[in-house]
């Protein structure tokens, strides 16, 4: 590898304040920071010089939850996104099917709040408009779906729970299905689409992903493509957390080997989604008075899981979304700091994927046992506040109440940013304006907490400390960015309308992942 010299910008590092320029050596690590002046000096002494054109550089940043493989199936598939009625995303889905007769249609991101009727589509829809073909659309949140009668037939999902003549699906009979239509590609189109996956999220300045899977998400070698894909030097790094609960430490280290994961955790489901009605409630939905969401498993299974992997020394960790959801979670965590010590629960490093309803309480026993934050700001931005998706689904008061950041960072909870993609795109400064701009006021974050829980945050919930902070040898992970009008901190100024800061180039360990200087 080249040493390289990168000058004339606006490096973002706590030992330099005044920092224009850095060293990147052979070995792709930061061999110095300084201002012009010194930059003028060491031009002589590197084989390759980068003006940095007044760019923004900051550490590169770490998307803290995503589904690699389903995101690039999703960017080949069906965006029903932005569709206004379901003729509008039926009339897309036979377009497809046009274009590829006989191949499998996947299409992902509607949700009927869009809708001018407030309706899913149905399966004989579906039927219509692909002549018979075997479709699975995703409702954004991933927690439900709508397939055709030729997908059900394939897995069985009408004898499952979660099963509608319909067509719409939930739990077991929405597992069934996108495993049966995930089974239909070829490994081939698999390691494509996660390749494809990584450049987008290079493209955005993202320099490592934590990948969730497990064996209701992804099949193992759906899992396995993606830490591969994640060890080439010209893609961002790949972090996996396989769900799947064990009941003893033996067990707990021989799955983590077997998978190649860094913890037992991710989407290992306590409940399910706010739009979906899966997320577990203390009291009914405000749409569905008689439901309260769905249960995955109970405090006693969190207990044997979270013991059992903290003894392993495995990070242990769930997906949970509801407050009755967080009630049990955190239950099974008090049980199994009972049974092995507190000290042993908190230097496993657990973490939650989500936490979006948890009280001042719930924070409390987060940060006394060590359970780090894996949440998503965008969330808020997309479905939070008084007049959103979660105000129709929750009330107003309990709408706005969601995704409380300031008391995580206030409490000391680790606290890592992320997208779960293909749930919402890879976007880094759309969660942080999120977090910036929250709709309840008093859970804002400052750009800077919010930048920090997006970089050396991901990296902390991963159990790598120090890391995404450039500062000399560290390893040179970085991104620049092209930024309009910068605020006090350094940082960009990101509220008012101001547009996002765009990605010039972004290098993991000294290598170039994405280059956009033309």
């Amino acid at each position: 590898m080249p040493t390289t010299l990168f000058r004339n910008g606006r490096v973002h590092t706590p030992d330099h304040p005044a920092a224009t320029a850095f060293v990147v050596a052979d070995d792709g690590r930061l061999a110095w920071l300084g201002d012009e002046q010194g930059a003028t000096s060491h031009a002589d002494g590197v084989d390759a010089a980068v003006d940095l054109g007044g760019a923004l550089v900051l550490p590169g940043f770490v998307d803290a939850h995503t589904h690699v493989s389903h995101t690039g199936l999703g960017m080949r598939g069906v965006d029903l996104s932005g569709t206004r009625t379901v003729t509008e995303a039926l009339d897309l889905v036979a377009s497809a099917a046009r274009e590829a007769p006989g191949a499998p249609v996947f299409a992902h991101g509607w949700q009927e709040q869009d809708w001018t009727r407030e309706r899913a589509m149905t399966s004989l829809e579906l039927d219509r408009a692909t002549g018979g073909g075997i479709v699975y659309a995703s409702r954004i949140d991933g927690h439900s779906a709508v397939v055709s009668t030729a997908l059900v037939a394939a897995c069985g999902a009408d004898g499952l729970d979660g099963w509608s003549s319909s067509g719409f699906l939930v739990r077991d009979a929405k597992n069934a299905a996108r495993a049966a239509f995930d089974a239909s590609r070829s490994h081939a189109d698999r390691r494509a689409d996660v390749e494809a996956a990584l450049r987008a999220a290079a493209a955005q300045g993202i320099v490592a992903l934590h990948e969730c899977g497990g064996p209701l998400l992804t099949s193992a070698e759906d899992f396995a493509d993606v830490l591969d894909l994640g060890r080439r030097a010209d893609l961002p790094a790949t972090v996996g957390y396989w769900a799947e609960a064990v009941t003893e430490p033996e067990q707990a280290r021989a799955l983590a080997a077997l998978h190649g994961a860094v913890g037992l955790a991710g989407d290992l489901n306590i409940d399910g989604s706010i739009g979906s009605h899966t997320a577990l409630l203390r009291d009914g939905y405000t749409d569905e008075p008689e439901c309260t969401g769905t249960a995955y498993r109970d405090a006693a299974g969190v207990r044997d899981h979270v013991a059992a992997c903290a003894v392993a020394g495995v990070q242990s960790g769930f997906h949970v979304i509801g407050d009755a959801g967080m009630d049990l979670v955190l239950e099974g965590f008090v049980r199994a700091a009972e049974l092995v010590g507190e000290d042993v629960v908190r230097a496993s490093r657990p973490r939650l994927e989500h936490a979006e309803m948890v009280d001042a309480a719930g924070v409390a026993t987060m940060a006394r046992l060590g359970i780090g934050a894996s949440v998503q700001p965008a969330f808020d931005a997309y479905w939070g506040g008084r007049e959103g998706m979660y105000a129709e689904r929750l009330g107003a008061s309990r709408g706005v109440a969601t995704n409380p950041l300031a008391w995580f960072d206030g409490a000391g909870v680790r606290l890592g940013f992320g997208s779960d993609s293909p749930v919402t795109p890879f976007g880094p400064w759309v969660g942080v304006r999120a977090a910036v701009e929250h709709r309840d006021e008093a859970q804002r974050v400052s750009a800077s907490v919010a930048v920090a829980a997006h970089t050396s945050g991901g990296w902390g919930l991963a159990g790598v400390d120090g890391a995404g902070v450039l500062r000399v040898g560290a390893a040179a992970t970085f991104a620049a960015w092209s930024v309009g009008d910068f605020a006090p901190d350094g940082l960009p100024v990101l509220g008012g309308g101001a547009p996002l800061p765009e990605c010039l180039l972004t290098a993991r360990d000294g290598v170039v992942l994405h280059d956009a200087r033309g």
